[in-house]
């Protein structure tokens, strides 16, 4: 059985090319010794059974980053390279091919995005093409599947060309620029909508105000499809479970194991939210609340990225994100998180450093409040007026600044500049976002679920001998003292690590101030990561990691607890 291995710049539709060769029998997981995601699938040529892998988008076969180094060691592997290259930028994606051909792989170009060369007025020789690189070259439009057959079918053509030698970086170069000039054309063309809207879309002046928009529909749209999915779907099942629940519940009796399996009854009946069993608590929350924001989240997010949207955004916020120790790819973490913090550290693997990745976790775990938290944001502090809910947000902001800062000078470790091609605007293919979304949701459900599901036990059980009860007395002292609460707020800081939404809605009957509620909530989102969090932080970050994220967490709590009491309450 051989390995095919999909080779191309970032950006060049190579993911929809390795779509339209496996179909549905795809696998993605982590490359051994790195947390980089390759897919894996299998497709039969001519009778036999052959892998076809994914490799991670680079610009050269002398790796950056770990990605980059990921896709080298996967071209080593491979029995059959299909490069896949951008009809509409050739010069910019010649240089990796010309590195593969150096080592005598037996490659077979796809010329992908062949309409758009067109529209664009890129006119270029594929027989020309092919006889100077001595390969085969097939021009292909991978959204639509047209020339995937083609390219299939000239799998056997594929060879190693004896007439290229190795060359330096200034040789490569100078013979890119023969090649383009023998084989390409470029037409006039006048500028369209879409091309005015991809130069305002990156631009610092148009491009910022033009994202705040394009994130709050994207809030807005999965909000709908969450809560959609969630009364419709979900709590219309758990409905259907909640007899069998209560059955269970009557044949063990009041007990240790009655407490951790069914949890506690509120007036008899099950609370899915607060009973904190394995069967009600630890099933709900992450298949009734988690899953539906992510199945929604990783819908739009594979919008974005199909679309050529998320490439700009990234893009522009490159600066900022650098300077807190990232790169433009840490506005992904942040944005799924506004949705659940589960999907949003789990998002964190975009990044290439154990650096980035932590700095990205933390903040993202302190100072993203999640749907649900949100709305119970507005919900507690709204009827007071909208300036306390943005002293809220606005206090987050700037630990989320003030956090990055100090942890991109504290962590050593680099920082690797983005380097991204961005593409033009493209339709999506609504079976490649579906299958994208797909491969995400599956991952979660294998890699999320049961962590989980065991931090929902291991909370269970430190109720049930009574831990969480006697950790409230011994805070009480500070929450009243130096966050200047009131005493009764102390069970709900504590209860945010099960359900920050829930912990919120419990200051209400405390009779606080509104600035002091202000402080309370934005406690309740810096001190501590939810269960769900935390349990996938210990997996993404190991258990060293996460105390270290955790200190930090709590240290920081403490600090902009003082100083919003001084500030805000003159105390």
């Amino acid at each position: 059985m051989k390995t095919i291995v999909l080779m191309g710049n970032p950006n060049v539709g190579k993911s929809v090319v390795f779509s339209r060769l496996t179909g549905a029998q795809v696998i993605t997981s982590n490359y051994p010794g790195s947390t980089v995601d390759f897919s894996s699938g299998r497709m039969c040529i001519a009778k036999e059974v052959q892998t076809i892998v994914d490799a991670p988008g680079t610009y050269s076969l002398v790796p950056a980053n770990s990605a980059e180094n990921v896709a080298a060691e996967m071209f080593a592997s491979a029995d059959l390279v299909i490069n896949v290259v951008d009809a509409t930028n050739l010069e910019r994606n010649l240089y990796l091919t010309l590195e593969m051909l150096e080592q005598k792989k037996p490659v077979i170009v796809a010329l992908n995005m062949w309409d758009e060369a067109q529209h664009t007025g890129v006119i270029i020789d594929v027989e020309a093409l092919s006889l100077l690189l001595h390969v085969p070259v097939v021009p292909t439009v991978a959204l639509s599947g047209e020339g995937i057959s083609e390219l299939v079918s000239r799998f056997d053509d594929a060879k190693s060309p004896e007439e290229i030698r190795p060359m330096t970086e200034e040789e490569r170069w100078v013979m890119i620029g023969t090649i383009v000039k023998s084989v390409q054309q470029i037409t006039h063309r006048h500028h369209t909508f879409w091309d005015r809207l991809a130069d305002a879309s990156i631009m610092p002046l148009t491009g910022l105000p033009l994202a705040l928009l394009v994130l709050a529909l994207a809030f807005m749209v999965v909000r709908v499809i969450g809560e959609t999915l969630i009364g419709y779907i979900f709590d219309p099942l758990f409905e259907l479970w909640t007899p069998v629940v209560m059955q269970v519940s009557a044949w063990l009796g009041p007990g240790l194991l009655g407490q951790i399996l069914v949890g506690q009854l509120f007036d008899g009946q099950i609370d899915y939210v607060q009973s904190m069993g394995l069967l009600t608590t630890g099933l709900y929350v992450p298949f009734a609340m988690v899953l539906p924001y992510i199945i929604a989240f990783y819908t739009v997010l594979a919008i974005f990225e199909d679309s050529g949207y998320l490439p700009r955004l990234a893009t522009l916020t490159d600066n900022i994100f650098h300077k807190l120790g990232m790169h433009g790819y840490g506005i992904v973490p942040v944005c799924l998180g506004f949705g659940c913090n589960v999907p949003g550290v789990l998002a964190t693997r975009n990044l290439e450093t154990r650096k980035q990745r932590f700095i990205a976790a933390t903040l993202l775990a302190m100072c993203i409040p999640c749907m649900a938290q949100t709305a119970m944001i507005f919900g507690v502090l709204g009827s007071f007026g909208m300036v306390y809910v943005a002293l809220v947000f606005f206090s987050l902001f700037w630990v989320y600044v003030a956090g990055g800062l100090l942890l991109h000078h504290m962590i050593g470790g680099v920082s690797p500049e983005i380097c991204l091609e961005i593409p033009p605007y493209r339709r999506p293919d609504a079976r490649a976002v579906a299958k994208k979304t797909w491969m995400r949701v599956h991952g979660f459900l294998l890699e999320a679920i049961p962590y989980l599901f065991l931090g929902v036990f291991l909370i269970n059980l430190l109720y049930a001998v009574g831990f969480i009860s006697w950790l409230a007395v011994i805070t009480a002292p500070v929450i009243t003292g130096w966050f200047g609460l009131s005493a009764g707020s102390t069970t709900a800081l504590l209860v945010g690590f099960l359900r920050k939404d829930l912990a919120v809605g419990m200051l209400l009957p405390l009779a606080m101030s509104p600035l002091q509620l202000v402080i309370a909530t934005t406690l309740l989102t810096i001190s501590f990561p939810c269960v769900g969090t935390f349990a996938v932080l210990l997996k993404e970050l190991g258990l060293k990691g996460l105390f270290a994220a955790v200190c930090f967490m709590v240290t920081t709590a403490f600090i902009v607890g003082g100083i919003m009491r001084v500030v805000l309450l003159g105390i």
